[in-house]
């Protein structure tokens, strides 16, 4: 039923699909609202007989400081909740397993796209919502963020129960020499800028620049695997900023200063399918790739990281192109690597 262009959700809805509504929800309004949220509630706590309840967390959050650099600290019961299931199957996201990777080494998974809110890669390296260790059994996933959630109250423990990190050369370095074997660091490797070209139909990753990543596999001899996530751009609406125009330059100004892109856009809502900030139903399949093995290199030259990099963007543009058509991708679809 529509109303003045909105197209109403009908009032009878299987139970299933609710619940994936609701699991929606939770991550959405968790990730857009909850650091900032919890900040001002804290501060609201100051003045009131509550007060103690902030500077108990803070004096947590001083002691408990390094975990995001220094392993993170998971939760199984928490990457295993059933909510996680319903998230997954709202769109659905689906693993698509392409090779085996062995316990024995260490890997670093370029993820791409970078999408406006990351959903498949949060679902498929911080929750089991998508199966990844019953997939990958014996690999543990860290999932790599900006080192600024890690600084809102509450929120940065969620994301520490999902078993995320702090995307910074100390902290995959920490992974990769202090935690042993069988892990495998994943790195949103386009960044907050990518987002802005998170566009349905478009495939453009930024990665030409992007080195650190591969300068750290070469140093600590861990595999590189490319993992592309179709249908990861598809699932919300952007204002249009073609590159030169004025909210693009806005848009590029300030993801410069803050360090954070402000795509503009909207999805559906939670009664109507129309207009909102929830994401629309639609599918994503992300490819694991198969390993790049790499001989450790203790100080690797720039002509080592340039042609392992060169490398990785051959394999990632291969993996694109074999799968392409299957995960609806048009036959004229190329991948635009900036």
């Amino acid at each position: 039923m529509k109303i003045l262009g909105v197209e109403l959700a009908p009032l009878s809805i299987p139970m299933e699909r609710r619940l994936q509504t609701f699991a929606i929800v939770h991550y959405t309004y968790i990730f857009l609202f909850m650091g900032f949220g919890m900040v001002g509630f804290f501060i609201y706590l100051l003045f009131t007989r509550f007060y103690f309840i902030p500077l108990l967390y803070a004096a947590w959050y001083y002691y408990d400081r390094q975990t995001s650099a220094q392993g993170g600290r998971r939760s199984k019961w928490v990457r295993n909740w059933h909510l996680h299931k319903h998230f997954a199957n709202y769109f659905p996201i689906t693993i698509v397993k392409t090779a085996d990777y062995h316990p024995s080494k260490n890997y670093i998974f370029g993820l791409h796209p970078h999408g406006i809110m990351c959903h498949s890669h949060f679902c498929n390296m911080g929750t089991e919502g998508t199966g990844f260790s019953k997939l990958f059994p014996a690999i543990k996933p860290y999932l790599c963020v900006l080192a600024g959630q890690f600084m809102f109250p509450i929120f940065r423990e969620y994301f520490l129960n999902s078993g995320a990190i702090e995307v910074s050369r100390a902290s995959i370095e920490w992974v990769l020499t202090k935690e042993g074997s069988g892990n495998a660091v994943g790195i949103i490797v386009g960044g907050a800028k990518e987002a802005l070209d998170a566009v349905p139909g478009r495939y453009t990753v930024n990665l030409r620049a992007r080195k650190g990543f591969v300068r750290l596999a070469l140093k600590h001899g861990a595999s590189l695997v490319p993992v592309f996530s179709f249908g990861e751009n598809n699932i919300y609406t952007q204002v249009p900023n073609p590159e030169g125009s004025r909210l693009r330059q806005f848009q590029e100004f300030l993801t410069n200063k803050l360090g954070f892109s402000p795509p503009v856009f909207h999805g559906r809502g939670i009664f109507n399918y129309t207009f909102g900030l929830l994401p629309y139903r639609r599918p994503i399949h992300t490819i694991f790739g198969k390993p790049i093995d790499i001989e450790k290199v203790n100080e690797p030259t720039k002509e080592q990281v340039d042609e392992l990099h060169e490398r990785y963007v051959t394999e990632l543009t291969e993996l694109f192109e074999a799968h392409k058509l299957d995960y609806g991708a048009e036959e004229t679809s190329k991948l635009v690597i900036h």
